[in-house]
């Protein structure tokens, strides 16, 4: 499988392109009832997230392809299988290959949906 399923791709959960840390990804949300997060995120081209913190902790799931994760200067190589928690003010972002999908979820709210206006 190298795609997310359609159904988890509906227009409808499409993560605001403002709320994405790196540039050239497609992704998508969904929310828990406690107010917690999840995304599916899709990149399209090798390059690098913005440095950023969350008020929450980050767990991330490497479903294909690389991301390395870049903490207070170290690089971390997180390839397909890997799982990594980011604590809560932790400042990261990182480098991912062309063709990763990554599964993140968050104690917090992270991202907005697209609103119909935009679509």
């Amino acid at each position: 499988m190298n795609a997310f399923p359609e159904f988890m791709k509906h227009p409808a959960n499409r993560i605001a392109p403002l709320d994405q840390a790196t540039p050239g990804v497609e992704g998508y949300v969904f929310d828990g009832a406690e107010g917690s997060q999840m995304a599916f995120w899709t990149c399209s081209h090798t390059t690098v997230s913005a440095t950023h913190t969350h008020p929450f902790d980050e767990y991330m799931l490497v479903v294909e392809g690389w991301y390395t994760l870049i903490i207070g200067g170290a690089r971390i190589p997180l390839g397909a299988g890997a799982e990594y928690v980011i604590p809560r003010g932790t400042p990261h972002s990182g480098q991912v290959e062309a063709g990763t999908r990554t599964i993140h979820c968050f104690g917090g709210r992270r991202v907005r949906r697209i609103q119909p206006s935009n679509r």
